[in-house]
């Protein structure tokens, strides 16, 4: 929160160094910096592998109403709680205590983790279709340079957050172009038979129900970063600007990533979009104009990926460092230098996609993988500030906090969106969410600590308890081959 005599965040007047302040574009460039990565490039396959045109069609109305509503909710309590910095961690803290805001500080951070992991095996599988020992971006010598691409950000970052903001807009400016050229050319070589042809779905898509719920893992990936300006809000400008970019930035992408899905299935038949090389948009482009038009999404892939993960990687540090700030992560990832970077945060960050990076040559599809793991991990934090939207609603003593009867509605809409979403997940996905926030409890059992509290309330100790038990059964599946990587 902007102190208004100083014009600096507490955190940096508390240490005599002027904060960063970002304007309305440079945050809703963020926001679309961070949507706009390698989701939208594995669309077309991604949803080939699941449904025709009339179940995309369905998905993306679903995707778009449900994610609006969480963008008008992030909106919202900006407006309404404008103490909270961080959005999503800090709405869940306040909303149900500091272990379910741990829990969604924790998901959030991890999620932002394993999605910065598909971004290089994206980037070798586009390299690797010239460089065969490269494969689908999973192979050793993908994963050594894929390693070496995450230290190089890491050191690029390092040096302030104000160089890191300024790279990401250009770079925002730059990836947009490729994307809007591919719709184009593929409206030009758009043939309505093939259209039609891929309407209903192939046979083995299953039925409608079916197909829309194998798609709706892909649409929150590809919408992850809608809560960017939330999350980055302590070094706003503006307050109001918060909930604005926010806004913006979403509509802004909507329309983009639905046609690029739709216009695809207007080149190829589904079953042949769905066997194309992430990532598939090039493959699409290639079968409308030729090789040249492999190449060209190609390097626009590239440059909004590296976009992508530069505008991910800060959001992710941002929220351990405020975490640490409000004594839920342990003191040290509170620490910034002079330049208001949280390096500890930061290579905490870089540490668990290394990790995650390794991971991903014992996957059967990596790319898929860590897509479906990142839409899940952020699911308990957009669930948790839906429910605080609720929550304020519904609270008779804060007159003056609680918003128009139009806000429960949106609030309502967007927690049911989120709960539906752990459902499409599935069970597998939803075990290895947990193997990976159990463990996690060290850090919240380290920061109380640190303040010579108590460990657990009754209600938080259900929590862990009920965290560590589907921790166990995860792994007790996993080895027994009951579910895959």
């Amino acid at each position: 929160m902007t102190d208004s005599d100083t014009g600096t965040t507490p955190s940096a007047a508390a240490e005599g160094r002027p904060a960063v302040k970002l304007t309305l574009f440079t945050l809703t460039t963020m926001v679309v910096g961070s949507m706009v990565g390698a989701g939208v490039f594995s669309l077309p396959r991604r949803f080939a592998e699941e449904t025709g045109v009339a179940g995309a069609l369905i998905s993306w109305v679903i995707a778009g109403i449900g994610m609006l509503m969480l963008a008008f909710v992030f909106q919202a309590l900006a407006v309404r709680r404008p103490d909270l910095d961080a959005g999503v961690y800090a709405y869940a803290k306040a909303g149900f205590g500091e272990y379910l805001g741990f829990f969604s500080a924790f998901g959030y951070w991890a999620s932002a983790c394993v999605g910065n992991v598909t971004y290089w095996v994206l980037i070798m599988s586009t390299i690797g279709a010239i460089a065969p020992a490269l494969g689908d971006g999973d192979t050793l010598l993908a994963v050594v340079l894929s390693s070496v691409g995450l230290w190089a950000f890491f050191l690029l970052i390092r040096r302030g957050v104000k160089e890191a903001a300024a790279i990401n807009r250009v770079v925002t400016v730059a990836k947009v172009v490729p994307i809007l050229v591919f719709i184009l050319l593929s409206l030009f070589c758009f043939d309505p038979s093939v259209f039609a042809e891929n309407f209903g779905g192939a046979d083995y898509a299953g039925s409608l129900f079916h197909q829309v719920r194998g798609t709706m893992l892909a649409t929150v990936f590809v919408f992850l970063g809608v809560e960017g300006a939330s999350v980055y809000s302590r070094h706003a400008k503006r307050r109001e600007d918060v909930g604005k970019a926010t806004v913006l930035g979403f509509l802004s992408v909507f329309a983009v990533f639905a046609s690029v899905t739709i216009v695809s299935y207007g080149i190829l038949p589904m079953s042949e979009i769905a066997d194309l090389r992430q990532p598939s948009m090039a493959g699409v482009l290639q079968a409308a104009v030729g090789t040249w038009g492999k190449v060209f999404v190609s390097v626009g892939l590239i440059v909004s990926v590296l976009g992508a993960y530069l505008a991910w990687t800060l959001m992710a540090a941002e929220v351990l460092f405020v975490a640490a700030k409000d004594d839920d992560m342990p003191r040290f990832l509170g620490r910034a230098t002079a330049a208001d970077v949280p390096v500890p945060a930061l290579l905490m960050t870089t540490a668990l996609s290394q990790i995650v990076l390794v991971v991903t040559m014992f996957s059967d599809d990596a790319f898929n993988f860590a897509l479906d793991l990142t839409s899940v991990l952020s699911l308990i934090p957009f669930f948790l500030a839906a429910a605080f939207a609720v929550k304020i609603a519904f609270r008779p003593e804060s007159a003056v906090e609680r918003g128009p009867r139009r806000e429960l509605v949106i609030a309502l809409l967007a927690t049911l969106y989120t709960a539906f979403l752990v459902y499409a997940a599935g069970l597998r996905f939803v075990l290895l969410s947990f193997i990976l926030y159990a463990p996690a409890t060290f850090l919240f059992v380290k920061a109380r600590r640190e303040q010579n509290r108590r460990l657990f309330s009754p209600a938080e100790a259900v929590i862990c308890a009920v965290s560590i038990a589907g921790a166990v059964v995860g792994v007790i599946a996993l080895a027994a081959g009951w579910i895959e990587l």
